[in-house]
């Protein structure tokens, strides 16, 4: 639930915020002294003076239930009643008698005195024992108390009354207090608050001022001296700011080998070309020589490969997967199909359950490439592949890893010993990670093995039919397919390798849009309809 003002207040400084809740804060004040706690103490003081009222009354009625007469014992009515700021009168049916005058009292004629002597007389008649009253007179406030008693078998009543002087002084007295506590009591918080949400701005200050220096290219450091939610961020923004120049310098230094390594090549092709352009074939007769420009032509596309793997996975991860479901028996038959090739000596060792993974076929299809690429560059005797329901593992005979190494496995531009680029393993961490898995290496007894898992229970719904009514060119397809494996037949027996332009075995990047929409879709197709 949104208030009006919400967004209005977010678009203030935490300065502007902090002056608006005190302002809130004094008119809430104000608005509790008025209204609240005035009635309150009024009320307090209301009953504080009937019950006095009270108080006094009881030794006169006390001693009118002995016989006692006002007339004949004035002196003792007048000693038992005696308050400088309370009248005692007697009323009968017949007279009345006063037995204790408040010197100070108002008023001092008998008009008022009359009003309450009539309202007495009328309480003679009625069954009620009591009855307090405030009654104003000539603009004074008048707190009067009428008590009912027998005796000598005739009713009378007991009447007690005090102007407002004794209310107000004590209202006044209250108030003060009351004020000067409370309002000592807020500025004092207040003052804490203040010091408290300063503390606050500072650092988040220092760290706003870090993050625009860094941004303009600055070498600068941060040092906030805190062990909270702040200073966790601040040591977690220095920590990112260590790592990104790490990655800058890795991938500076990566543009920098790959620079030079396509020198080599291009200028091979370049001066082999234009030797046979004139005749002249530098390997000893053209089709040695075309060879070796057929060799330096694939080792500049590997290289350039690499750098468009990166791009590629963008797409695939991007794409919307949203509810569909890729079968991984198929994912793996693709894969260790297309790399037999790679390393013929290397057993590859399949356990594989028919489950399905979260995800686009032809991302998964990248993702199990990758590491399967991975483990041949460091496998000595055999690679084995294990699916289970939410679980891939693809493990190898190959080195164990340095445990520093492990921690850094799936960032980008970070090469291993006999890596290429450092982008394989980041690639597959980013296709995990769009589709809600988790991926770890780690060292086992035999060697090296890398997780693909999911810890999450709740998983989402398994729509393996969410395309279900999507039209397919199944013809075109299956040749497309046809050709596809060809392709890798062929580039296998060491001949056109290099020849295809749509997206194979060899993770060339796709060439057109129509091509982009199809392929995912395809094999997606595929994934879902063999269960």
């Amino acid at each position: 639930m949104k208030f009006p003002f919400q967004n209005s207040f977010r678009k203030l400084s935490l300065t502007q915020q902090i002056l608006s809740l005190i302002l809130l804060m004094v008119v809430f004040l104000l608005l509790f002294f008025l209204f609240f706690l005035s009635d309150s103490i009024n009320n307090t003081i209301s009953k504080q003076i009937f019950d006095m009222l009270a108080a006094k009354q009881t030794p006169v009625i006390n001693a009118l239930d002995l016989g006692k007469q006002p007339s004949s014992d004035l002196e003792l009515f007048n000693y038992i009643s005696a308050d400088t700021n309370i009248t005692t009168i007697v009323v009968t049916p017949n007279k009345v008698d006063v037995v204790s005058r408040s010197p100070i009292a108002q008023p001092k004629d008998d008009e008022f005195l009359a009003t309450l002597v009539e309202q007495a007389r009328d309480m003679l008649n009625t069954t009620g024992e009591s009855k307090d009253l405030v009654e104003t007179y000539k603009s004074t406030r008048y707190y009067c108390r009428l008590a009912k008693v027998e005796h000598n078998q005739h009713d009378s009543v007991v009447v007690s009354y005090m102007d407002d002087s004794y209310a107000e002084a004590t209202r006044t007295t209250l108030l003060d207090s009351t004020v000067y506590i409370t309002v000592l009591v807020f500025f004092l918080l207040l003052m804490i608050l203040l010091l408290w949400v300063f503390s606050i701005i500072r650092p988040l200050n220092q760290i706003k001022a870090y993050i625009t220096q860094i941004k303009e290219g600055k070498d600068v450091d941060l040092y906030i001296n805190r062990e909270d939610e702040i200073g966790e961020v601040a040591q977690e923004l220095r920590t990112l700011t260590t790592e990104l120049a790490k990655q800058e310098k890795a991938k500076e230094e990566m543009i920098h080998n790959i620079s030079h390594d396509l020198k080599t090549p291009i200028a091979t092709i370049k001066s082999y070309s234009e030797s046979i352009k004139d005749g002249i074939y530098p390997y000893g007769d053209l089709e040695s020589s075309v060879d070796v420009i057929l060799d330096n032509a694939k080792r500049l596309e590997d290289k350039v490969h690499s750098l468009l793997y990166m791009n590629r996975v963008e797409y695939l991860v991007s794409s919307d997967a949203e509810g569909v479901t890729t079968n991984m028996k198929d994912v793996v038959e693709e894969v260790v199909l297309n790399a037999k090739v790679i390393r013929p000596e290397i057993e590859l060792i399949t356990d594989v359950d028919e489950v399905y993974f979260d995800g686009l076929f032809e991302s998964w299809r990248v993702c199990v490439e990758n590491i399967l690429q991975n483990a041949f560059r460091y496998a000595k005797t055999y690679i084995k592949i294990k699916v289970r329901e939410d679980e891939l593992i693809i493990s190898n005979d190959g080195p164990k890893m340095p445990e520093d190494r492990i921690d850094s496995l799936f960032k980008p531009y970070i090469m291993g010993e006999g890596g290429k680029f450092g982008l394989g393993l980041s690639i597959v961490s980013k296709v995990v990670q769009a589709n809600e898995y988790k991926v770890k290496g780690m060292n086992t007894e035999d060697g090296v093995a890398f997780k693909i898992y999911r810890e999450n229970t709740n998983k989402k719904p398994n729509n393996r039919f969410k395309n279900a009514n999507m039209s397919l060119n199944v013809s075109h397809w299956s040749a497309a397919k046809k050709n596809y494996r060809s392709s890798h037949e062929r580039k296998g027996d060491g001949s056109e390798a290099g020849t295809e332009t749509k997206e194979g075995a060899d993770n060339q990047p796709i060439t057109s849009l129509e091509e982009k929409k199809a392929a995912p879709d395809q094999k997606q197709w595929k994934g879902r309809s063999k269960k």
